[in-house]
């Protein structure tokens, strides 16, 4: 009886020892602007280096559907947006544990199909007669820099389309749907030869800024601190300026 309790023991022990350690945390999940899918996925796994055991999670879309989710309790532990005002929109819900920092800035360029069969130039060349364009939505943070500069310059355009994420806007440019489009500098660098950017003088008018914060219901607001930490780090303004995005 005695040699087979040892047994058993030995046996449990030998299994606990091959058994792999325990995940320090349950895991992050982030809420992102859509333009920051690429390099908020390049740290996320930068991350997960540094922190064994931590799955990153993300969610990436409009800043204004972001808001809209967690305003309804979408459970995350931090948030990071294309513009302060959505920002603002989650302060004034209370739904941030502390004030957000801004850690990036964006511009506006026109991309069009690769070629720019149109011949546009200019920002005023999107309102031309027979110019198929699209935009982001006012309520998205590209849109409303779309419509401050539609504002400041006196061009009123008129699109076929208005998308809720950048990247949608991207999309149809790059499958053919529209002649032109106006997204983000970092979002044109990355589609690279698929479509053609047009830089325009205006765009240096609205200029987003984004902030990024840990979330008050966080289930590890130790982990959220640190990916913020790690967003404003050096490694993560290197990563950020690759893409193109300017410091705040």
């Amino acid at each position: 009886m005695v040699k087979a309790i040892l047994g058993l023991l030995g046996v449990a022990l030998l299994v606990a020892g091959c058994s792999p350690p325990a995940a320090p945390g349950s895991g992050l999940t982030v809420f992102a602007a859509a333009s920051l899918k690429k390099t908020f996925t390049e740290l996320g796994a930068r991350f997960e280096k540094d922190h064994p055991g931590t799955k990153v999670t993300f969610n990436f879309a409009g800043s204004s559907d972001l808001v809209a989710q967690l305003t309804q309790g979408a459970p995350a532990d931090v948030f990071a947006a294309a513009d302060t005002g959505n920002m603002a929109k989650a302060v004034d819900a209370d739904i941030v544990a502390g004030p957000p920092v801004d850690f990036a800035t964006n511009t506006l360029t026109i991309v069009t199909t690769p070629g720019n069969p149109k011949g546009i130039t200019s920002f005023a060349d999107l309102a031309a007669p027979g110019t198929q364009l699209v935009v982001c939505a006012p309520q998205v943070p590209c849109g409303a820099a779309a419509a401050k500069i539609e504002k400041a310059t006196g061009v009123e355009l008129s699109p076929v389309s208005e998308e809720s994420a950048v990247t949608d806007v991207l999309g149809k440019i790059i499958t053919g749907q529209a002649d032109a489009g106006l997204v983000y500098v970092t979002d044109a660098a990355a589609a690279r030869d698929q479509v053609a950017a047009i830089a325009f003088p205006e765009a240096g008018d609205a200029v987003n800024t984004y902030p990024i914060t840990v979330l008050k219901d966080a289930a590890d607001p130790t982990a959220a601190q640190q990916f913020v930490d790690l967003v404003r780090s050096a490694d993560g303004r290197e990563i950020l300026s690759a893409a193109g995005f300017a410091a705040p």
